[in-house]
């Protein structure tokens, strides 16, 4: 007999339950609304002029709302129902009549082959079940000559500190993946057949009050994150600049990806 309760549930399920009643929070979210790699990501697509783009993991709509005005059709895709329909109230309070949505998983995605311009994830990936999978879904969406823009929390490549990132994470919000090295993340987009053709490297600080408030992190959770800090080694503590109040940094990765 399978056993009942949290275990019982998808791992797609579990992350539904953790995310949907809190879509309006991430629509609202400042260190999702803004940031140096949306503008980089306004840059590229205001100069592409896609008449497709697919926003992969939409979570709270960000990539589609900075895509928008320089596309033809934004299509916001992900998991679950609530957040997409948090991102089309957003949309249509902002006036952006281009942007569709369409539930689904990054896996299996419901699209004909060659049928985006342009595919962009943002803070998506460390949630998905099979990173490789859905980047071979990616490179058959996209068309021959697209682009593809994967941006996304990376793993720093020395163990320790990776541990210590997955373990935080995962505390937080127990839907978590994988945050993936850019050694993975460049092999595993080589893989699937594309072509890396830029990297930037960013930091993002997140600030701990509002970072475990707005998946609702247990109490006990957020103490054993204290705790873990609190034993962090010098060098745990230096890489994630850690501050007083438990506020930290951590490492952002953008990809551009060509068709290979």
């Amino acid at each position: 007999m399978a056993a009942e309760g949290a275990g019982a549930r998808s791992h797609e399920a579990h992350v539904v339950e953790m995310f949907g009643p809190q879509a309006a929070a991430y629509v609202a979210s400042a260190v999702h609304a803004r940031g140096a790699d949306l503008d980089a990501l306004k840059a590229l697509v205001e100069e592409a002029r896609p008449a497709r783009l697919l926003d992969l993991g939409c979570g709270g709509g960000h990539v589609s709302f900075t895509a928008a005005p320089f596309a033809g059709e934004v299509l916001a895709y992900d998991l679950s129902e609530d957040m997409l329909g948090a991102v089309a109230a957003e949309a249509k309070s902002r006036g952006l009549a281009n942007i569709a949505t369409r539930q689904g998983v990054a896996e299996r995605l419901p699209f004909a082959d060659a049928s985006f311009d342009m595919v962009a994830s943002r803070y998506s990936a460390h949630h998905w079940r099979d990173v490789p999978h859905a980047l071979a879904e990616v490179r058959r969406v996209v068309k021959e000559g697209g682009q593809v823009v994967m941006m996304d929390v990376i793993a720093p490549e020395w163990p320790v500190a990776d541990t210590f990132l997955q373990t935080v994470e995962l505390l937080r919000d127990p839907s978590h993946g994988r945050d993936y090295s850019a050694s993975e993340w460049t092999r595993s987009a080589e893989e699937a057949g594309f072509r890396v053709v830029r990297t930037a490297h960013r930091r993002l600080r997140l600030e701990f009050a509002s970072w475990v408030a707005r998946i609702r992190t247990p109490e006990l959770h957020v103490a054993a994150i204290r705790s873990l800090m609190a034993g962090a080694s010098a060098d745990v503590a230096t890489h994630f600049e850690f501050e007083p109040d438990g506020s930290f940094s951590i490492d952002t990765l953008t990809l551009e990806l060509e068709t290979a």
